[in-house]
C-alpha cells in the first residue's frame, strides 16, 4: 500500500527533525540544522535497505516515489522561511554548517553510488535517426503556445 511509503517518510522525517534539533544544540544554534536533509538521506538509506531485503512492495515504492518527487518543492518552501542574511550576520557557524552539510551529502551520495551499482542506462539514439516515422517529411516547428 502507498500508506506504507508515507509511513516510512513520516518516520524518517521525525528522526531527521530530532537529529537536526540535536545537531543545532551541539553547534549552539537555536534552530533545526539540516533536519529535512537528514530525513531524506534516511529515507534513501531505508529504501535501499528494504529493496535489498525484499521488503519494499510496489505500493510502498509508489509512496516513497511520490514523496521523493515532492522533496524539491518542500525544501524550497522551507528555505523561503529562513532568513539567510540574519543567519550570516549571526556568525560563521551558519556557513560552517552549510559547508559541512554539503560535504556530508556529497560523501553519502558517493557511498550510495558505490554500494548500489545498478545497470547502465541504454544508449541514446542518434540525432540523425529522429525521423524514423516519416524520413522524407520536413520537420515542422510550432510556435510557443502550440498554435
Amino acid at each position: 500500500m502507498i500508506i506504507y511509503g508515507v509511513a516510512l517518510l513520516a518516520i524518517c522525517t521525525l528522526a531527521g527533525v530530532i537529529l537536526g534539533d540535536l545537531l543545532g544544540v551541539l553547534l549552539g544554534v537555536k534552530s533545526n540544522v539540516g533536519g529535512v536533509g537528514i530525513a531524506m538521506i534516511l529515507l534513501i538509506c531505508a529504501r535501499l535497505y528494504m529493496q535489498k531485503r525484499g521488503g519494499m512492495s510496489e505500493g510502498c515504492e509508489m509512496g516513497v516515489g511520490f514523496w521523493g518527487a515532492m522533496y524539491i518543492p518542500v525544501v524550497v518552501a522551507m528555505a523561503a522561511q529562513q532568513n539567510v542574511v540574519t543567519a550570516l550576520k549571526g556568525g560563521p557557524i551558519a556557513v560552517i554548517a552549510a559547508i559541512g552539510s554539503v560535504l556530508v551529502c556529497g560523501c553519502t551520495i558517493a557511498i550510495i553510488s558505490r554500494i548500489n551499482k545498478g545497470e547502465p542506462l541504454p544508449k541514446e539514439a542518434d540525432a540523425d535517426h529522429d525521423s524514423v516515422i516519416a524520413p522524407n517529411a520536413a520537420a515542422t516547428v510550432s510556435p510557443a503556445g502550440g498554435r
